[in-house]
């Protein structure tokens, strides 16, 4: 390897907020050393913090495994280019000024991957909306982020501005919510290869840099499971609760206990506000009066009597639900059942909280 080939690949890195200007021709590749079976890259920040830092540390790491030799080991580092400018803490030096104005802050979990946890998120969101609330929805699923594809917005970009000496950023809006994904700072087809930390620093700069101004609602799209990401938001966030997303299935039911005794660690200590059925029953559109229980049924209302959960809401089996998502239309901006459906759980959440 050598440096040439190493800035080549580099090239390939581009800056969202800078034109899609490479980190090359932007001059942040600060220094390139190269070991025996190593590489490691030292990119070059002004002193303001910059929004998109973890997402581009961590597409430079990508950009080199995917082009060395298999096995070598690859480390980018970050320094301050104005050496006037005061030394950083180690971690992100973010405070909580812009969720001042946040009344409420819940996160939409599940113990699973595939039970619908983001169509959930997205329309709760929109059924919110409809109801008169400020809501707003940060897509915490730093691996998997569908929020830019189920809202239509995966062409546009957030705006950066900056306020005094720090940058924030501004959320897009759409359908009357308030949306920040990490979706929309990478390309579609592009792989995240983020360890543990840097995903949960990425995911704070998601939450804690976004100028959300006055919201009622506050949702955020947790990913599936119960590992060190939802550790880091319930302690960094100041999170007031959870609504579980699950499926009838034995399998996910399992799972949602997993997440149920996460929230009531003592560690942990954040109420669950109720437990949404999702893929409850499917009902053909030639025999309206029929269900047909695929995954078992009433799975989640007898997990919410057993955990003391109140039931949100039952949502079926439904193809318009399906289309909306990949056509980025929420279903809950229509009156057909399955939007009503989703009106009536925002309703139960904004009587609960």
């Amino acid at each position: 390897m050598k440096q040439n080939e190493i800035n080549k690949w580099l090239l390939e890195v581009e800056h969202p907020a800078k034109g899609d200007k490479s980190i090359v021709e932007l001059g942040m590749v600060e220094k390139v050393e190269i070991g025996e079976n190593s590489v490691t890259v030292t990119l070059a920040f002004t002193k303001h913090r910059d929004p998109l830092a973890e997402y581009l540390i961590g597409s430079a790491k990508a950009a080199i495994i995917r082009n060395a030799p298999e096995g070598t080991q690859v480390e980018v580092k970050t320094i301050i280019k104005d050496e006037a400018a005061p030394k950083k803490k180690p971690g992100l030096d973010l405070g909580m000024e812009e969720l001042e104005n946040v009344k409420h802050i819940i996160g939409i979990a599940s113990g699973k991957g595939g039970v619908g946890k983001s169509t959930v998120s997205v329309n709760l969101a929109v059924a919110l909306a409809r109801l008169g609330y400020k809501v707003g929805l940060a897509d915490a699923d730093v691996y998997g982020p569908s929020v830019p594809k189920m809202t239509s917005t995966e062409d546009q970009m957030p705006d950066a501005m900056q306020d005094g000496d720090k940058e924030v950023i501004m959320p897009l809006e759409k359908y009357g919510v308030k949306w920040m994904s990490i979706g929309y700072f990478a390309k579609p087809e592009q792989a995240l290869i983020w360890r543990g930390p840097m995903a949960c620093n990425a995911l704070k700069q998601m939450i804690l840099q976004v100028r959300w101004e006055e919201l009622d609602f506050l949702l955020i799209d947790m990913p599936p499971g119960t590992g060190d990401i939802h550790i880091s938001l319930v302690h960094d966030i100041p999170m007031e609760g959870a609504v579980i997303v699950s499926t009838p299935q034995d399998v996910a039911l399992a799972d949602v206990e997993k997440g149920v005794n996460m929230f009531r660690n003592e560690s942990v200590n954040k109420p669950i506000f109720g437990l949404v059925e999702n893929m409850a029953w499917f009902t053909p559109a030639e025999h309206p009066d029929e269900k047909y229980y695929l995954f078992g049924k009433d799975g989640g209302l007898k997990m919410a009597q057993k955990y003391d959960i109140p039931l949100l809401g039952q949502i079926p089996i439904v193809q318009s639900i399906r289309e909306g998502g990949d056509n980025g239309e929420p279903a809950a901006l229509s009156t057909r059942p399955d939007g009503l459906a989703f009106i009536e759980i925002a309703k139960k959440l904004a009587e609960t909280v």
